[in-house]
């Protein structure tokens, strides 16, 4: 009877030691996960199985880019086509044309052009051909205008120009975060030649601005670039 009692004081001891974790006072639970670039696992801050982060090298794509893809949109301004197009069927023809095909929308984007206009002459209450677009500050009248705006609508860098979207002399040579772009556009659509044709001054109908700026928004500060009222509530 006391050999086997010996001999199942062991077996139990063995036991034991297969299932008790050792821990010191100050070990929560956690467990040391050791993470290599050769383990065979995502782990760490790998982007991929043994690759990407902060330790591995970069991963490699093998994307398969063989076959036939139809283009869905343009890198241009979406501005441009969303104001100019008139219609779903056109803002979509727009986007999957080539920019060699870009003349044929001229027609088009100055039509619609020239029938904002007419809305505004109508709610003035005076006769369309009284009130037609005027040759804007940059010089341009509704043909070149517009040829412009169809044939040209691309993102532009100029790396040795100041970068603004207008600034008075520099056109379209990138943007800046302060730039208003809503303003510039509705200023070269109904400013005229001097940019306060339809300013709301003198009568007019306010058309060259949307009425809303930047606040005190400081474009210096990092993202998101937000009010100072709001900075302070959030």
């Amino acid at each position: 009877m006391k050999r086997f009692n010996i001999k199942f004081a062991i077996l139990a001891l063995c036991t034991s030691f297969l299932f008790v974790q050792c821990a010191d006072d100050d070990d929560n639970g956690n467990v040391i996960e050791q993470v290599s670039c050769t383990d065979g696992i995502q782990n760490g801050d790998e982007e991929g199985v043994d690759c990407g982060g902060t330790a591995c090298a970069p991963c490699v794509s093998n994307v398969d880019f063989s076959g036939t893809y139809t283009q869905e949109d343009i890198m241009g301004r979406p501005g441009v086509n969303t104001v100019f197009s008139g219609s779903n069927d056109v803002k979509n023809n727009f986007n999957t044309s080539l920019v060699t095909d870009r003349a044929s929308f001229q027609p088009t984007f100055q039509a619609t052009l020239e029938l904002y206009h007419d809305v505004y002459a109508t709610s003035l209450g005076i006769p369309t051909e009284d009130l037609d677009y005027e040759t804007n500050i940059l010089g341009l009248d509704a043909a070149t205008f517009t040829t412009v705006l169809a044939q040209f609508d691309a993102l532009q860098v100029a790396p040795n120009a100041p970068t603004t979207y207008f600034d008075g002399t520099n056109v379209l040579t990138g943007r800046n975060l302060g730039d208003d772009v809503i303003d510039i556009s509705l200023t070269l659509m109904f400013g005229g030649t001097t940019g306060t044709r339809f300013d709301g001054n003198n009568g007019t109908p306010q058309l060259t601005s949307d009425g809303v700026d930047a606040g005190d928004r400081d474009f210096t500060l990092g993202f998101p670039y937000m009010e100072s009222a709001l900075e302070a509530n959030n």
